[in-house]
Parts: structure tokens; C-alpha cells; sequence
């Protein structure tokens, strides 16, 4: 459904997307994950033909947003950060109007607003003015409004912003629902949500693709947390001196103790072998526990590393590569 291939995008000398490549299939659901300034809203606005890319190759249904935008557009439903809604209309006029623009058949068109005002939970706002609407209403709007002509992509940018808590649980269900027959790319913040909605997930960072993977791809490495007493740096450098284990955090506590947190590799145990060692060595064990990585390690790795482009679109960034001040 999306194919990119070294997609690049430069505001005079800023670099805000660099040598992107990846691949999204049909009937996939997608978390665009990264900071602020990544290069997320960039990258979607080239996808659905807002921007054009400096260079490179991005494709939608394999048509190229470059040179056949009209097809492309045809066939994405578009929620932007920010809702360029007409304050004057009300709910069911400006839907009506937006699905004129999009080409839906009026004889559907009537059936069409209905399905997105009961999906989008904004029947009981259908004669409201659009100025009147609290974000989490607009929101909802904006998200019927990419829903009306039926597309076979959804591109969503934070899509559950300022919703309730309610609210959010409520258009996650109506996305599981929609990716059985659509193919959708979301960003968001909220790590969470995207671990338990998405089938693949892209982690930008300053412009560059750090991870491109399906969920049930990410590495099952455990993580091994432990508290000990002594001295901080040459317990440190103990623990990265085991053999398969990749120092990732640590953290001083209180009255001496330290935390770690390090990666056994290959879905090894090595707590008997981390005890040992750090009692042969005098230290005073506190607490030793295993837990398996998530994708906030993952977000962590990532964004502790000096920025480098994927070679290709299932590769990963090394997650050993992080800085000092984070080992």
C-alpha cells in the first residue's frame, strides 16, 4: 500500500526527513512514533501530497505522490495536527460538503454521513456549529471528515488528542475496527496505545528512520534489573564485562546503591551468573529481576543513539550504540 525509498525533505539547510525507505502493506496498522521536530508530520504531509519530497520516491497504491497526486489523494483519508474547520458550518453541512469534494456519489452520500456520524460518536453534534465544539468533538469531525470517502488509507496525525479517557478507548476500537479493511498510519505519544493497536511500527529520530517493524518482530531480549551497593563505576564496568549482556541504564539511588538495567541477549536468564559475580566481588545485592523489553525500551535505545540511516527498511538501528551518559 505505502512504499518509500530514500524519501528526503530540506527546508533551505534544515534536513527535516533524510533517506527514509519503508514498506507498508495493505490492511496494516502503523504507529509513526518520534519526538517532537523528528520529521513525523513531514513525512505524512509527503505522503499525501501536501509537500513535495527534495528527493527520493514515495508511493500509495502504487501511484507516485509526485507526479500522480490526483490518484493519490483519491485515496487517503487525511486528519492533520491542526483541523481546518469552517466555524460557520454545522457538523452534518460540513460533512456533506466534504464528501462533495471528494466525489461521493450522492445517491451514497446520505449513507455515507450517517456510517461516519455514528462511527465517529457525533450524531448528537450533527446540527451544532462547528465553532461551538469542544476539541475532543472537532477532533472527532476531523476524524469523520477522513473517513467519509471511503479511502483505503488513513493517515492520522495524534488522532486521540484531546479526547477523554473514554473517548480515546472508543476511536481505538473503531481503528481495530478499521484496519480490517483499511490500511492505516497513525501517529502518536502515546506508547501504550500504539503497542496494543498497531501491527508495525516506524521510531523516527531527528529525521532519520531508526526502526521499522512489525510488533511481533521486536526483540524479546529480557531486561535484568538490579540494585546493588558499592562502588557505582567499577560495578558498572563489571556488569558490562559479563559475557551477552548490553549495559543500557543506570541510575543512582540512595545510600550507596545503584540501579542497572542491562540486556541479556538471545533471551538468556543470566541472573545466577550476574549474582555471582557481583557477590564475588563484595557488592550487596538488593534486588535482582527480569522483565521483558517493551516498546518504550525500545523508544529509549533508539533516542539515546547518534542519528544514523536504516541500510534498508527491516533493519534496526544497533541498540547497543547508545551514549555514555546513559550506560
Amino acid at each position: 500500500m505505502i512504499h518509500v525509498e530514500n524519501l528526503t525533505k530540506n527546508f533551505g539547510p534544515v534536513a527535516a526527513v533524510t533517506d527514509v525507505s519503508f514498506e507498508v502493506e495493505k490492511n496494516e496498522i502503523v504507529g509513526l512514533l518520534g519526538n517532537n521536530g523528528a520529521g513525523k508530520t513531514t513525512l505524512m504531509r509527503m505522503l499525501t501530497t501536501y509537500l513535495p519530497a527534495s528527493s527520493g520516491v514515495a508511493k500509495v497504491a502504487g501511484f507516485d505522490v509526485m507526479t500522480q497526486s490526483q490518484e493519490v489523494r483519491k485515496r487517503i483519508g487525511y486528519l492533520p495536527e491542526s483541523i481546518p474547520l469552517y466555524p460557520e458550518m454545522r457538523v452534518s453541512e460540513y460533512l456533506d460538503y466534504r464528501a462533495k469534494l471528494k466525489g461521493v456519489d450522492r445517491r451514497q452520500r446520505p449513507s455515507r454521513i450517517d456510517y461516519c456520524l455514528e462511527k465517529c460518536r457525533i450524531r448528537e453534534v450533527q446540527r451544532r456549529l462547528l465553532g461551538t465544539l469542544s476539541k475532543g468533538y472537532r477532533q472527532r469531525v476531523g476524524l469523520a471528515d477522513a473517513l467519509v470517502g471511503d479511502p483505503a488509507l488513513l493517515i492520522l496525525d495524534e488522532p486521540t488528542d484531546g479526547l477523554d479517557p473514554g473517548q480515546k478507548q472508543e476511536t481505538l476500537g473503531l481503528l481495530r475496527e478499521l484496519g480490517q479493511s483499511h490500511t492505516i498510519m497513525l501517529s502518536s505519544h502515546l506508547l501504550t496505545e500504539v503497542e496494543a493497536l498497531v501491527d508495525r511500527v516506524l521510531i523516527m529520530r531527528r529525521g532519520f528512520l531508526g526502526l521499522s517493524k512489525r510488533i511481533t518482530e521486536l526483540e524479546t531480549d529480557p531486561i535484568i534489573v538490579i540494585e546493588a551497593r558499592g562502588p557505582h563505576d567499577a560495578m558498572r564496568n563489571l556488569l558490562r564485562s559479563a559475557e551477552g549482556i548490553h549495559t543500557l541504564g543506570f541510575q543512582p539511588l540512595d545510600d550507596g546503591i545503584a540501579l542497572f538495567e542491562v540486556r541479556a541477549v538471545g533471551d538468556k536468564d543470566l541472573r545466577e551468573v550476574l549474582a555471582s559475580k557481583l557477590m564475588k566481588a563484595g557488592y550487596s545485592l538488593r534486588r535482582l529481576d527480569i522483565r521483558r523489553r517493551t516498546l518504550l525500551d525500545r523508544w529509549n535505545e533508539i533516542n539515546t543513539m547518534e542519528p544514523v540511516p536504516m541500510s534498508s527498511s527491516t533493519d534496526t538501528v544497533d541498540p547497543t550504540a547508545v551514549s555514555p551518559a546513559t550506560t
